[in-house]
Parts: structure tokens; sequence; C-alpha cells
């Protein structure tokens, strides 16, 4: 099995959530396998939020890099990045990365693919809900992206950094986040919801409104654990 290498602390809470993920993996589907050697660089949630503020993707870029080299001296095989986030910049960093890098966009794109949806929603923090580089893959693929109201969008965002980010799972915000996804559903006609944030799993815990809830944290840890245990792959 290859080492694995994963960027969290982006934030805190998802990064627990990847760890079990994966372990989960080794003791049901995978239980006749050894555990994964797992090197965790929990890097400074707040540095990202700084760098993401002031729209800075060269600087992003090479704060990512760092993480990664550093993943990679520690003797990891491939890397991931436990933040949806920070893929505005995957592109770039990609071929400039020591290893391997496991997308959480191409990964929930796949999957989104594979279950022939059409017409998705898509919740995160604003960067990844106004920007183009999560919706991009979709589109390319005839998917459509459909993103919550601007008013809505901060409300979300405000919750992620407020409270979600920060281990607070209120049900009075799970009841509003819901609210939101069933005006989607009655209004835009979304087939399916992109949980496009690794923390917002951890408060929408189920799917609602008889439209799958799309976990891109479990979606990016199946990834890595194949990727993982796959004798073919670099």
């Amino acid at each position: 099995m290859k080492t694995i290498g994963i960027i969290g602390g982006i934030g805190p809470e998802s990064t627990v959530d990847y760890y079990k993920e994966i372990i989960a993996a080794f003791n049901t589907k995978y239980a006749d396998l050894a555990y994964p050697e797992i090197i965790v660089y929990s890097a400074n949630l707040n540095e990202l939020m700084e760098i993401v503020k002031t729209n800075d993707w060269l600087r992003l870029s090479d704060w990512l890099l760092e993480k990664i080299s550093a993943l990679h001296r520690a003797g990891a095989a491939f890397a991931v990045i436990a933040s949806n986030t920070p893929h505005i910049v995957f592109d770039k960093i990609k071929s400039k990365s020591p290893l391997p890098l496991l997308s959480i966009v191409e990964a929930t794109c796949n999957k989104a693919n594979s279950m022939r949806l059409q017409n998705i929603g898509l919740m995160g923090t604003q960067l990844t809900m106004t920007e183009d580089f999560y919706k991009q893959p979709f589109i390319s693929r005839g998917i459509s992206v459909v993103v919550p109201s601007e008013k809505e969008q901060q409300f979300i965002h405000h919750k992620l950094f407020s409270e979600i980010e920060l281990g607070i799972f209120k049900e009075s915000t799970k009841a509003e986040l819901l609210a939101i996804v069933r005006r989607m559903v009655d209004k835009d006609k979304i087939d399916s919801l992109i949980l496009g944030c690794t923390e917002l799993p951890l408060i929408l815990t189920e799917s609602k409104f008889d439209i799958p809830f799309l976990n891109t944290t479990a979606i990016h840890c199946e990834e890595i654990v194949s990727y993982c245990i796959d004798e073919k792959k670099p």
C-alpha cells in the first residue's frame, strides 16, 4: 500500500472526518488488508483565509506546494488537500507537485457523472460558490450547476466560519441550511446537492427532499483508499 499524505487543518473538524473515513474503509471493505500509513500536515486555517481574502493565487499555490513538499520529504507517496476551497489553484500546482495529487472536485464530478445527475446544487464557501473552478468540470460534462442566491451564499459562508468550522453544530443553523436546499429543489429543480465544503457533511448528515447529498469528504476518501491500495498506480 502507498503512504497517504493529507494537507489538513483547513479545517480541523473535517480533517478528523477524513482520518475516520479512511480507517473505516480498512475496518470494513478492506478488512483483510493492514491499516495504511497516513501523514497529516495540519495547516493553519487562518493563514489560508488571509491568503484567500486577497485573491493572491500565486501565494496560495506556493503555500500549498510547501506543504506538499513537506509530505514528500516525510515519505508520502501521493497527496490530497482535505478542503474544497484551495482547489481553486489545483490545476496550477498539479504540474509542480513532487507527488501525485487527487482532486476532490474531479472525484465529485466523476461520482455525479456516474449517477447521471443533470442539475446539481452546490453549497460551500463563498469562493467555491462564486468562482468557476468547481463548476467547470461539471459543465464540461453537460451537468448544470446551481448555486444559492447571493444572500443565501453570505449566510452559508458566515455559518461555516463562525460555527461549523469551529465544531459548533446548531439545530437552528441546520434547519436554515435545509430551508435553502428546499427552495433550490422547489424553484431551481435541482436533482442533487454537492456539499462542497468538507465541514458541511458534519451538519447535513443525511440526504433530504428525495435528492442525494454528495458528501465530498466521503467521495474523496473513497478515491484516496482506492489509489492507496492500487498497485498499478505510481
